[in-house]
């Protein structure tokens, strides 16, 4: 790995864990990096997964401090999400996900849509549909299988969730996805240690960056609340649906 390489890579995960403390989607960035840097795409996915995690988590334990969320809140969240999430990188070994790329796109444009005819769009909590511990088990079964087999807009389905169902204001809604989404991150990470699957040394670079992006995208999800997370979450969803159809086209192409 040449200086220029790593200093991209620790650009790349600068960026990508700023915006995903902020709204998910870093991966957006950083595996297009890793592939740009000639890591076949199974190497990296899993240090893609890696690093990610190290960002996710500190976001977390700063969301942890704000208050933002309790650990009582999402236990059986985590505990349900990792198991599925564990079940669907395992799955998706075993089978193709072919379908939910054709259908996944048009899931995020509806999601979007929603956030742009809502003006207050998580800015007030709402009445709750379900009880935490429903939700819990709903959510992280469904989101969490999901997750590990296919992965894209995964915090966006849990922000919109945490907002429409569980009745959280964006800014607890954000906190409460970037928990969940950690325990998956690392669901997966434990498949792809386990498989050999990961650039170490590439990880550490980009880990240091990912770090400092988190930090700083945390700390504005903090100081300035749902109008901001508002405007970069339709960013990251139109950036993903964007990605996603484009890949659609070029594997017909």
């Amino acid at each position: 790995m040449t200086l220029t390489i790593a200093l991209l890579l620790f650009v790349a995960g600068f960026s990508a864990g700023l915006i995903d403390a902020i709204a998910g989607g870093g991966g957006l960035i950083s595996v297009p990096a890793l592939l740009w840097a000639g890591l076949p795409p199974q190497i990296a996915l899993g240090t893609n997964k890696m690093q990610s995690t190290w960002g996710t988590l500190l976001a977390v334990s700063r969301y942890m401090r704000a208050g933002l969320v309790r650990w009582g809140d999402v236990r059986v969240a985590v505990a349900v999400t990792f198991v599925f999430a564990m079940l669907g990188t395992y799955v998706v070994t075993q089978i193709s996900n072919d379908v939910l790329k054709k259908i996944v796109p048009w899931l995020l444009l509806s999601i979007a849509a929603y956030a742009l005819l809502s003006p207050r769009f998580g800015a007030q909590p709402v009445k709750a549909r379900l009880t935490p511990g429903v939700f819990a088990c709903l959510g992280g079964s469904i989101l969490g299988f999901y997750d590990g087999f296919f992965g894209p807009g995964t915090g966006s389905f849990w922000t919109v969730a945490c907002l429409s169902i569980l009745g959280l204001e964006l800014t607890r809604a954000t906190a409460y996805t970037k928990v969940v989404n950690l325990t998956s991150n690392f669901a997966s990470l434990l498949v792809f240690v386990i498989a050999g699957g990961i650039r170490y040394d590439i990880a550490a670079v980009m880990i240091a960056g990912q770090l400092i992006g988190a930090r700083l995208g945390s700390g504005l999800v903090i100081r300035h609340g749902a109008p901001f997370i508002r405007i970069v979450f339709l960013i990251v969803v139109f950036a993903m649906v964007a990605k996603l159809l484009w890949d659609q086209w070029a594997s017909h192409a």
